[in-house]
């Protein structure tokens, strides 16, 4: 199935003034040696350094942290849920410093597996226990030692002895969830319905002018801020280079290819931001009710209300930047809540925006090594249960003790996939209330760059409001692409309409407008060598691109869509990450939380079977004196068979009662079972035989039976060994040990027993002697 990933822009207008010239590749790796300036070596122990440098220290270390989405001076609800409370304030402080500097210990260098050997080179050994414990969190959750570094896949462990899981999809969330659970020692298979990775992040190989293969991202391809953003790891650990977008440089062209004035486009850039802000001032004024108003008929009453955007100018201009929202979004503003709409804007990733050079396939092909993969399983119910978990794709059953569905929200939404037992209705109604919509592309491969070296973005207003996303934005990918391509996005109304719309006329349309724009300056647009363009909404394995809060939703419903069931069934993507909806990194990181949850409900499940063996090794212990006991009484003795019921005083034929079978072995010469009386139950030496001569030693077998059974054994005549085959060959009764019948048969040993003390002795029906009565 494919998993969750899809392209997102900054919130607001994402063309802002750089401050100074960038330069056009961003070096990610650069991190490495900034870091280490900061951290210093590990040789250099912390207790060397002077209190300055310490101090300087942990407050980088802090900052690190505090991007990957820690608090300053608290602790994550996982790490309490983990490890508990800490005892005191100081020690709940020191946990925080040395969690901090493990974090950016590893965050320095990504390539190596960062061990505990290694962090007590730094940390004093009376932190010890501390350092173990924020060590362990970090590791299990994915905070250290993830990715597609060789030092990190070398440590998956050559016996998986932690379980089994199936996930289904094999996106950046199926394909990390996979990784970390291999790591952790589960038994892992991937089922995808598609013939290739990464879902919504596919990288099409197309050809250049001279034969060569272009790179292009149909689906997810923007890096939306590299600061803590785990993808920015895979391509240090990979060693590609990121190519910062160049936004400073996004010029604008009216619709009949003009370019816009300068100053007016800044005006209404300060426009659209000021509705924004005023759109915020009136949900919080209109406090619950504003879940109901959608965010589309908010700007629009705002700007009828303040007068502005008055000219077609303007409001081509304003469209512009409402289509780059819908955009951000993949909705229309009609769907978009006005409550909720931005929720996630305090996790956005700080930082660059950046393509990866040659495409984010290589992250997809790096995250499959080592991950075992059916391609083109398309899975259409998955059943869950105290017992396992089935995923049934085609004629094919897969069974796991736990599932991992990564599937987009648009097929949750579809009900293409069957839960047996169906989804809680909580679920179900999150599923139904979030939004997920659509973004498409147009990718087409030139024979030369004629827009420019320098631009990376631009973007074209248009004159009809409903097709105000139709070709708005054009991404410039010939910096890392490996050829002259250019990408033209088609958001919002227009996304939809372009599903049901000829590709070969929206071919002609796109061309119109880079002919409009690029004639005036005297540049030729040549024809394109080869074109591409997306369809996700039809995509039945997707549906659309990603999701977004909807009138009616809001941000807890991506929480109620990743909660698991019954620790058997788990769910992972970008829409359920209240924090990083709609990005790949989202997707990514998803992946990683779930890995970490199915781990814990393995190892609590694992501990519910210690104690219950613990139960269940002492009530076998207590019923094994108790059986001795019975027997001594039995209620009826037949030869070498003896019985014992519950009731013992009753005449119902149902009733369930024990059988004993004893056998008399000799001890010294070949052991041969002979039949006689019912002897000790244990082995026990006569004292007045000589040591070393043949002894005899009792054994017995037991089953459990009715009492009607017993009956019909007693009518039978014949020698013991006929009256065995009959009672196994008529009634199927299977003979146990005494460890079995005691554990198998406890409820009715402690019931018997319970009944001749009088306890219970009828369950409800009269005695004989209450009859006479």
């Amino acid at each position: 199935m494919a998993p969750e990933a899809a392209p997102t822009p900054p919130r607001r207008s994402r063309r802002t003034v750089a401050a100074a010239k960038k330069p056009r590749t961003y070096d990610e790796a650069a991190l490495d040696d900034l870091l280490g300036d900061h951290l210093g070596t590990a040789s250099r122990r912390r207790r060397n350094r002077t209190l300055a440098e310490r101090e300087r220290e942990t407050e980088t270390e802090a900052m690190i942290a505090f991007s990957l989405g820690f608090p300053i001076d608290a602790l994550l609800e996982e790490e309490l849920r983990g490890g508990g409370p800490l005892p005191s304030p100081a020690a709940q402080n020191d946990y925080i410093v040395l969690r901090n500097h493990i974090l950016a210990r590893w965050r320095a260098d990504v390539r190596c597996y960062l061990t505990k050997s290694r962090v007590r080179e730094t940390v004093s050994v009376e932190y010890e226990g501390l350092m173990s414990r924020a060590y362990d969190f970090l590791l299990e959750q994915g905070y250290i030692n993830f990715g597609v570094s060789p030092a990190v896949r070398s440590r998956f462990p050559d016996e998986q002895t932690c379980g089994s899981v199936i996930v289904v999809g094999a996106g950046l969330a199926g394909l990390a969830a996979a990784g970390q659970l291999l790591g952790s020692g589960f038994k892992v298979l991937v089922v995808e319905g598609r013939n290739r990775p990464g879902g919504r992040v596919y990288t099409q190989k197309m050809t250049g002018s001279d034969g060569s293969a272009v790179a292009v991202d149909l689906g997810g391809s923007v890096i939306t801020g590299i600061h803590a953003n785990p993808l920015g790891v895979l391509a240090r650990q990979l060693g590609v280079p990121l190519h910062n977008i160049r936004w400073g440089n996004c010029p604008l062209y009216r619709p009949d290819g003009g370019p816009v004035d300068p100053r007016l486009d800044r005006e209404v850039d300060a426009v659209f931001n000021k509705l924004l802000g005023k759109a915020s001032q009136l949900r919080e004024i209109m406090g619950g009710s504003a879940s109901d108003i959608s965010l589309g008929s908010a700007m629009e009453t705002l700007r009828a209300l303040y007068g502005v955007a008055r000219s077609s100018e303007e409001r081509e201009l304003l469209d512009w930047h409402l289509a780059n929202l819908e955009y951000a979004n993949a909705g229309c503003l009609s769907d978009l809540s006005v409550a909720y709409w931005d929720q996630d804007d305090p996790y956005e990733m700080g930082g660059d925006h950046c393509f990866l050079a040659g495409g984010n396939w290589r992250l997809i092909n790096a995250l499959c090594r080592d991950v075992p993969v059916l391609y083109g399983k398309t899975v259409s119910c998955i059943r869950y249960g105290n017992s396992g978990t089935e995923v049934v794709a085609g004629e094919q059953v897969f069974q796991a003790d736990m599932v991992l569905c990564t599937v987009p929200l648009g097929v949750l939404k579809s009900g293409s996939i069957r839960f047996e037992p169906p989804l809680p209705l909580r679920k179900l109604d999150a599923i139904r209330r979030l939004g997920f919509g659509l973004l498409n592309k147009v990718a087409m491969v030139f024979p030369y760059v004629f827009w420019g070296e320098d631009t990376d973005t631009f973007g074209c207003l248009n004159e009809d409001r409903s097709k105000r996303g139709e070709f708005f934005l054009f991404y410039c990918y010939h910096t890392v692409s490996g050829g002259p391509v250019v990408i033209a996005l088609v958001a919002g109304e227009a996304a939809l309409s372009f599903e049901k719309t000829d590709p070969v006329l929206m071919l002609h349309r796109v061309l119109a407008v880079l002919r409009g724009i690029y004639s005036r300056k005297g540049v030729v647009v040549p024809d394109p060598i080869q074109t591409a363009c997306t369809r996700w909404g039809s995509d039945p394995l997707c549906l659309g691109s990603y999701s977004h809060i909807r009138v009616g939703s809001s941000g807890s419903d991506y929480d109620v869509l990743a909660e698991s069931i019954g620790g058997r069934l788990f769910f992972a993507g970008e829409a359920t990450s209240r924090q990083y909806p709609a990005t790949m990194h989202g997707a990514f990181l998803s992946g990683l939380r779930e890995a970490a949850n199915i781990l814990f409900a393995s190892r609590h499940r694992a501990a519910d079977r210690t104690e219950m063996k613990r139960c269940l090794q002492k009530s076998v212990k207590l019923c094994s004196h108790i059986l001795v006991d019975l027997f001594s009484k039995p209620d009826i003795s037949l030869g070498n068979f003896s019985f014992v019921f519950d009731p013992p005083l009753s005449d119902d034929p149902q009733d369930m009662g024990l059988m004993r079978i004893s056998f008399c072995l000799a001890i010294g010469e070949p052991q041969k079972p002979e039949y006689g009386s019912s002897g000790p139950e244990a082995s026990e030496q006569d004292p007045q035989q000589p040591s070393g001569q043949v002894r005899s030693e009792a054994v017995h077998l037991y089953s459990i039976l009715t009492r009607e059974q017993a009956h019909q054994l007693q009518l039978w005549s014949g020698l013991d060994a006929w009256k065995l085959a009959l009672l196994c060959r008529n009634f199927s009764l299977k003979l146990m040990g005494h460890s079995s019948v005691c554990a198998l048969g406890s409820s009715l040993i402690i019931s018997i027993a319970n009944a001749r003390k009088g306890k219970g002795r009828r369950r409800g029906r009269p005695t004989r002697v209450e009859k006479k009565y």
